[in-house]
Formats: C-alpha cells, structure tokens, sequence
C-alpha cells in the first residue's frame, strides 16, 4: 500500500470519519471510496477532494508520510560508492526508486527480465531495497532522498548532468528559465533563502504524489534551485573612486 494511503486510511481514523462519512462528502457512493482505498486508484484531483473533505493540505498529507517512513535522507557512503561505479546500476536505481515496475522497464529499455532481476538483486545486496516476492519491490530510502554534497555520485556524474540539464534552450522543450539579479539586504537574502527549500521540498512532495501513476504518465523533470551572493563581472570591471593605482616602475 502506498505511504500517502496508508497515512490517509490513519487520518479518517484519527479523525473518526469513516468511509460511509468521506463518501457523503465528497458525492461517492461508499462503495466508490472503499475501492479507492483498496486499489490506490486517487487521482491527484480525487486526492485533493479528500483532503479538503478531511480539512489537511495535500503537501501536509505529503509529509505525514513521510514522517511515517522514518527513513535516511542520505545513502551511505558504500552505497553511493556502489552506484557511482555502476552507471546501469544507477539507471535502474533511479527507475526503482521513482516507482517503475520490472515490466515497465522492459518495455521501454534493453533489458530482458533476467537482467532486470540481477540488477534488482544488486540494489538489494546493497541495502537500498528490498525484492520481495511476486516481482514486487520496497524502497528502503527516503522518498526525499538528497545525494551527498561532493558525494561519489555527484563526483562521478554532477557536473556533467547539470551541463546536460543547462545545455538546450529551455523554452524550446517545453520548459522555462528565468535568471534574476538584484541588490539585496541580509534579510531579504534569507527570505528567498527559505522560499527556494520549501520549493526544493514541493518537487519531493509532488512526486510522491504522482507516484501512484503508471509510469507511462510520468516524465522526469529537473528542477535547478540556486542562490548566492554575486559580483556581476560587467560591474566588477568598473573603476572604482580612489581605487589604489600602480606605480609607475
């Protein structure tokens, strides 16, 4: 069962509402809603009704499950190690972890089912799930995994993922870019500080929510969140008043 139903199912009890209550609220027949619960069949919309129904915002539902899983934000440096030096390992890793079944990565990749259970079978050993029987697997990392700073694995693979991100004009793939400078206080650096992670946060949230799609209407998207003080270099080649001078020799 997913984190998010198993929360929600833990909500309706907390709150006393049962499934013939949700169904009046929300206009389904109980029926209806017992098979949602059952078959993890929510929409993101149908997910939103509920909430709302229950009075709790979707990205604290978001949280809550997460809480639940109690899990590590970070691999350990053996596991990075692991997948740092095993490119397809990876690969799979990712797929595993964004909630693709085997069949799911047969159909779309060139791999045979045998090849995807060795793969399987190595992430397992590893300790970053676990393969269960009847093809089924569990994560054992946090749904809000961060890779380590200057990690194996963003050693091995940073730089060169965030070229490849950075390197087509983003409007012509159907995404945006937008590059803002301005000057700043203290205060306001921190404001926009704070608004910058809790969005970090909302990318985690929304895919746990999306991952009770079928993969086929998923789509990796990359998100580059950054913010720092800067010299802007058209502005630092200005003289400066009284700025010292050399010497004449």
């Amino acid at each position: 069962m997913s984190p998010l139903i198993s929360t929600l199912k833990r909500v309706l009890k907390t709150r006393g509402v049962t499934y013939a209550d949700l169904a009046e609220r929300i206009a389904l027949s109980e029926a209806s809603v017992k098979r949602l619960f059952s078959q993890g069949t929510f929409t993101l919309e149908r997910l939103e009704q509920v909430c709302a129904a229950l009075e709790i915002d979707v990205f604290e539902l978001a949280k809550l499950a997460r809480g639940e899983q109690a899990r590590a934000q970070e691999l350990t440096v053996k596991q990075e190690q692991a997948l740092a030096k095993d490119r397809v390992l990876l690969g799979v890793f990712y797929l595993a972890y964004n909630g693709w079944q085997i069949d799911d990565i047969v159909a779309k990749y060139e791999f045979t089912r045998s090849q995807v259970f060795s793969l399987l079978r190595k992430l397992d050993g590893i300790g970053v799930l676990d393969l269960l029987p009847g093809d089924q697997v569990r994560m054992k990392v946090a749904r809000n995994l961060r890779l380590r700073r200057r990690g194996p694995i963003e050693l091995a693979y940073g730089r060169a993922v965030v070229g490849e991100f950075l390197r087509p004009e983003f409007d012509q793939v159907g995404g945006m870019f937008r590059f803002e400078f301005r000057e700043l206080s203290n205060a306001s650096f921190e404001v926009l500080k704070r608004k910058l992670e809790r969005l970090a946060d909302e990318v985690h949230e929304l895919a746990e929510l999306d991952s009770m799609l079928p993969s086929k209407e998923r789509q990796t998207v990359g998100v580059a969140v950054g913010l720092r003080p800067w010299t802007v270099s058209m502005v630092s080649g200005l003289p400066l008043r009284n700025a010292p001078t050399a010497r004449e020799p």
